[in-house]
């Protein structure tokens, strides 16, 4: 494998340029995190990279024999059933084994001892690509990935249309993961998988041994993939050794750094510039003219803009509430007969960030409706807490008015002056003539943006939050973070955002299996405690006394003859032997290759799981490899009769 080598790269759209001196190299065991705002360039950039848009300058190199994979966002399905979808990424290996077969066929009917010559040339050939491309394990391969992104056995023979959004995108990341190219290309590969997807996700991509560059705004994904980070930021990148919090540890350094060097230089501009108005028509009025000339050869530093902090000071205080601001006892919900949870129980008091975490289909966003009244419980009880007022962040955006622009979306709510408004309205990044948009014209993450502010300027004591993050880049997703923590009152979220939970939530429940468990602590914490708590488990199942399983005797069936072991070889003629040698030997190599490729199945770990295919695969095994005891049984009786004439 080479490099995939990016020299001077630069992109316009007519006069609006997106990018320019693009450099920086992918080489094999990279994991670069592509990073930056919404609308930068990243996608654009990646589909330059891939030869799918043009680019305008610079240069890309790859050796040619190295291959990329890309998963995109957009869905393009092409075949009736997932299995067949996942197993179009294997369409080169499928080819050879359909010649590999219809070689052997050709081997067994062959006539001549050359025709026989060039049948084993080109199966030995074909064989040995097939082995190299791994050949007798794409079927293993397939559903490891396939099984670790969260499908099932039943799902393979489903019409990929038919499963959800998120389904689809792990549809699509199976694609680009199954091949293991030498180049990896990922898009917002984290889009729509739940925390458990995501680890997994990790820890294939954390042992990849191709490069790979993805495009993510999971900073926490981020952190555990990435050993270095691409910040796209204004119209050029910065590549920085490290995963995400360290290269933004170095940025904020240099930021520093750069700002320290800037004021430095004002101060030497401003002085320079009034020694010249004091002596530029005095007596050192040579001197004066000799700095004017230097200030205008000097090289102006040229400071980013520098990012808007948020401040809380005029948003509308939430009124004091009791201190338990939410009970729950012993609450249950079911849909007909399938119960989501039962018996559940929680207490949430004044001050705390809750974060309610779990696989998808868990039952979260459930808990957060039975919370808000929309559903009720046949068991227990809920209790809100006195004086304690709900405000409720929905992902569909019902609070927001289409026809109104930004600005008229905040002044009319909520009393505030134009000074008020704007002000509130750029700690959330609308910014310049963006507070004129019209609501209906808002991006997903802009319409966020907004009813999460909204929100907040209600008053709501006690907000309830499901997936605040969804659809946001990073700095919008920081403006979030300052303003939850600056919020004095008490909350409950559900996010996959585990970056986010951390910042902000002081109390983690996970909700799996029907079951809420409580952790003392934020994200990390619970995870923690989780790794604890199964080391400990498998300490335990280590030392508890083992039970050995007797071995069932087998009883061997008595070797049957073949009919070809019943021929008197004695009567053939030596031509007649050495064809039949030879046919028998490519028969052999055909055997033993059959036995390769069960082996490999055999030791796949996700096949071991299922009994009924274990069992198939290894009396499949056995079977083959009577037949070939037996053919090399009919291959010593050959040569020993040509060896006798």
């Amino acid at each position: 494998m080479g490099i995939l080598r990016i020299k001077d790269l630069g992109k316009a759209f007519g006069i609006e340029e997106l990018f320019h001196n693009v450099t920086f190299d992918v080489a094999r065991g990279d994991k670069i995190g592509f990073v930056g705002p919404n609308g930068a360039g990243k996608s654009t950039l990646m589909r330059c990279l891939l030869g799918l848009e043009e680019y305008d300058n610079g240069s890309i190199s790859i050796d040619s024999a190295d291959t990329i994979g890309y998963m995109q966002q957009q869905f393009d399905f092409k075949h009736a059933t997932l299995h067949e979808e996942l197993l179009d990424s294997f369409s080169d290996i499928l080819a050879l084994g359909v010649q590999k077969t219809e070689l052997e066929k050709e081997i067994e009917q062959a006539s001549t001892d050359e025709q026989m010559e060039e049948l084993m040339k080109d199966y030995s050939r074909i064989s040995d690509r097939f082995e190299q491309l791994g050949g007798y394990d794409y079927e293993s391969r397939l559903r490891r990935v396939a099984f670790g992104l969260g499908f099932k056995e039943e799902d393979f023979d489903k019409s990929p249309s038919l499963f959800s959004g998120g389904q689809r995108t792990r549809i699509c990341l199976a694609k680009a993961l199954l091949r293991e190219p030498d180049f990896l290309f990922l898009d917002e590969p984290t889009n729509h998988l739940d925390i458990e997807m995501i680890e997994w996700l990790e820890g294939f991509l954390s042992s990849y041994k191709g490069g790979v560059l993805l495009i993510s705004h999971d900073r926490f994904f981020l952190d555990k993939v990435a050993t270095k980070i691409l910040d796209l930021d204004n119209k050029t990148t910065v590549l920085y050794d490290g995963n995400y919090t360290t290269a933004m540890e170095v940025k904020a350094q240099r930021r520093a750094a750069l700002e320290s060097a800037y004021a430095k230089q004002q101060e030497h501009i401003r002085e320079t510039q009034e020694f010249i108005r004091r002596y530029k028509a005095g007596v050192k009025a040579k001197q004066a003219r000799g700095r004017e000339k230097q200030l205008q050869r000097l090289e102006r530093i040229i400071l980013p803009p520098t990012k808007t902090s948020f401040n809380f000071f005029m948003f509308h205080k939430p009124d004091e509430c009791a201190e338990r601001v939410l009970e729950l006892d012993d609450v249950s919900v079911s849909f007909d007969t399938h119960k989501i949870f039962e018996h559940l129980s929680l207490l949430i008091r004044r001050g705390d960030g809750v974060a309610i975490v779990g696989p998808n289909g868990a039952g979260k966003t459930t808990l957060l409706r039975l919370i808000l009244g929309e559903l009720e419980s046949p068991t227990g009880r809920i209790k809100i807490g006195s004086r304690v007022k709900i405000g409720y962040y929905s992902q569909q955006h019902e609070g927001l008015t289409p026809s109104n622009t930004v600005f008229d979306e905040i002044l009319s709510s909520f009393g505030l002056n134009d000074e008020q408004a704007r002000s509130c309205l750029g700690s959330f990044l609308f910014k310049g003539d963006d507070v004129y948009k019209r609501v209906s014209d808002l991006s997903g993450g802009e319409k966020s943006r907004l009813a999460l502010l909204k929100l907040m300027l209600t008053g709501a004591n006690f907000l309830v939050l499901d997936e605040p993050t969804n659809h946001l880049d990073i700095p919008a997703k920081e403006a979030i973070e300052e303003a939850i923590m600056a919020f004095p009152g008490t909350f409950i979220v559900v996010s996959h955002d585990r970056y986010f939970l951390d910042k902000v939530t002081n109390f983690t429940c996970e909700l799996s299996n029907g079951v809420l468990t409580q952790y003392n602590g934020d994200y990390s914490y619970y995870r923690e405690k989780k790794l604890e708590m199964q080391k400990e488990l498998e300490e335990q199942q280590a030392t508890a006394p083992k039970k050995t399983a007797e071995k069932k005797a087998v009883p061997t069936a008595p070797k049957k003859e073949t009919s070809r072991s019943k021929t008197n070889y004695a009567v053939l003629s030596t031509d007649k032997l050495t064809m039949l040698i030879q046919r028998c030997e490519a028969t052999i190599a055909m055997f033993e290759a059959e036995l390769k490729g069960l082996e490999y199945q055999m030791n796949d770990p996700i096949l071991q799981q299922d009994p009924k295919k274990s069992h198939e695969i290894a009396q499949a095994y056995a079977q083959k490899e009577q037949e070939l005891d037996d053919k090399y049984q009919e291959w010593e009786k050959l040569t020993d009769q040509l060896s006798a004439k």
